[in-house]
């Protein structure tokens, strides 16, 4: 566990790791300049048409007729995401429970006088550190050197079958790859920006605040603005949070798919579902993911939704579809008992 956490910031955690990836160890990880793409076979996907202005939700647009412009019942948006015949145990209400009860929205809002590029890098690295916990269970090896996640069982990084995630090589290609060594990039790729002191400096002097307009007026600042910048992050910083995000997302998405059985197994899917639904209230509420990022998940979004996990007026609630969520939760037999 040490190796994976020592590539968190200082400026979080008060030192650098002796073992930060290099350039060489980096650079299938590093060398794309764009995220890696997302492969979803045509013959499963339906076409996506403009949302109406009053109906902003991905998941209410997905078979909108296009003549009459009718939204579909939540029987067919549930049919449209073509989910398998037996539907994933996270799905059902009753395994959709978190260990503790409470707005997570909470832990997501910026404080009013907290600079905002110091709380997305805060949430990058916060989160990052949640979520490796979960790649280990599955990723390292056991004393038989065998894993959880390997090439027979996973033989490409998928969440389902309508959702694959390639990477791109150093000739900027997307490629398939087994999940077992996605995971690895992945984790080298964010544990070296994460470590990275141009794009997450760590010198405590750096640290900005925002103005409290409370109390005072902000001063304006001059030249060109970047979320940041006043803290010493560089221009790309967002941008760079927001890639992170989306492999996080990948890898959770993933996680869910292909082995949230093994995590049911350890009793460890509410822990797991606690720092998801808190990881995409974040990325809701911050802009770090779109709302075509979220669609391999979109399914269990609608879900909490309807259990009010997300809180109305929640970013998170407003990607869902209330609809599909409750009728989740019929077909589940009802809300869950505690």
């Amino acid at each position: 566990m040490s190796n994976l956490f020592s590539g968190i910031n200082a400026r979080f955690r008060g030192q650098r790791s002796p073992n930060s990836p290099g350039p060489e160890q980096q650079q299938h990880a590093q060398s794309p300049v764009l995220p890696p793409e997302i492969q979803t076979p045509t013959s499963t996907t339906s076409v996506k048409l403009p949302p109406l202005p009053t109906s902003p939700s991905l998941a209410e647009t997905i078979g909108m007729d296009q003549s009459s412009g009718m939204i579909p019942t939540a029987e067919e948006v549930l049919t449209s995401y073509h989910l398998p015949p037996t539907k994933p145990l996270w799905l059902n209400c009753n395994y959709a429970k978190h260990i503790v009860k409470g707005n997570f929205l909470t832990l997501s809002a910026k404080p009013k006088t907290v600079e905002m590029g110091e709380w997305v890098a805060h949430q990058v690295v916060d989160h990052w550190r949640m979520l490796v916990t979960f790649i280990r269970l599955v990723h390292d090896k056991e004393e038989d050197g065998t894993s959880i996640c390997n090439s027979r069982r996973c033989p490409k990084m998928s969440a389902g079958a309508n959702h694959s995630f390639t990477w791109l090589n150093s000739r900027l290609q997307p490629v398939e790859i087994p999940a077992y060594e996605y995971l690895t990039l992945v984790q080298r790729y964010i544990s070296g920006k994460i470590d990275d002191n141009n794009i997450f400096p760590c010198d405590p002097s750096g640290v900005s605040y925002a103005d409290n307009p409370a109390f005072c007026t902000p001063v304006p600042e001059s030249g060109q603005e970047w979320i940041g910048k006043r803290s010493g992050f560089p221009q790309n910083f967002m941008e760079t949070c927001q890639t992170i995000f989306r492999q996080m997302f990948r890898v959770y998405a993933h996680l869910y798919w292909s082995h949230f059985d093994d995590l049911f197994a350890l009793n460890l899917e509410k822990s797991m579902n606690s720092c998801f639904s808190h990881f995409i209230l974040t990325a809701t509420t911050l802009n770090l993911l779109k709302k075509a990022d979220l669609e391999p998940m979109q399914p269990l979004i609608d879900l909490w939704a309807a259990l009010g996990t997300f809180p109305q007026g929640s970013k998170a609630f407003e990607v869902a579809n209330l609809a599909v969520g409750q009728l989740l939760v019929q077909k589940a037999g009802g809300p869950p008992q505690n």
